[in-house]
C-alpha cells in the first residue's frame, strides 16, 4: 500500500525538516516489511490569494492534484478524531488487508482545510484542539506512521 504526505507549506532548512526526514527513513525501511510504499512526501505551496476562503480552495485544488483516484484520504485538522497509536495502526492494516492501493495524508495550511477535502476523506483526524503550526504536525504524522508500521511489524518501539 503506497503511503503519501501531501502538506501545504514548505519546509526549511532545520530540526523539523530533520525530524521529518529521520522518521520519512525509518518508515521507508519498517515499511517495505509489512507492504507499505513509501513515503513520498509532496509539498504544497501556500496560495497567494487575498482571502482565506480562495486561499483554502486554491490549497484544495493542488492537493487534490496530487492524490491519486486510489488511494484513501486522510485528512489532519484540530476538530478530527483522536485515536490511540494501536487503532490508528489497525486502520491502516485493515486498508492494507483489504488491498487499498494507497493512502494519501493530507496536512493543511494556516487557514486550514477547504471543505471540498473532507467531502474526499476516510478519516479525519487530530492530534488535539490545539492549532498546532505544520512543520510539527508533519514530524508527528511521520512518528505516527513509523510507529503504526512497527506496531503491524511486532517490533518493540512501540510500549503500551
Amino acid at each position: 500500500m503506497k503511503i503519501d504526505v501531501v502538506a501545504v507549506g514548505k519546509l526549511k532548512a532545520g530540526p523539523e525538516r530533520d525530524l521529518v526526514a529521520r522518521y520519512a527513513e525509518r518508515l521507508k525501511g519498517m515499511g517495505r516489511a509489512i507492504a507499505f510504499d513509501g513515503p513520498r512526501l509532496v509539498e504544497i505551496g501556500e496560495s497567494p490569494a487575498r482571502r482565506d476562503l480562495d486561499r483554502k480552495g486554491e490549497e484544495a485544488q493542488a492537493i487534490l492534484a496530487q492524490v491519486p483516484d486510489t488511494h484513501r484520504v486522510v485528512l489532519f485538522d484540530e476538530r478530527g478524531t483522536s485515536l490511540d497509536s494501536a487503532g490508528f495502526a489497525r486502520i491502516l492494516g485493515e486498508w492494507r488487508d483489504s488491498g487499498v492501493a494507497g493512502v494519501s495524508f493530507v496536512i493543511g495550511g494556516a487557514d486550514g482545510l477547504d471543505p471540498s477535502l473532507r467531502e474526499k476523506a476516510a478519516l479525519v483526524l487530530g492530534f488535539g484542539r490545539m492549532t498546532m503550526p505544520h512543520q510539527i504536525v508533519r514530524a508527528l504524522v511521520l512518528e505516527q506512521l513509523y510507529r503504526a508500521a512497527t506496531i503491524l511489524a511486532g517490533h518493540p518501539y512501540h510500549r503500551e
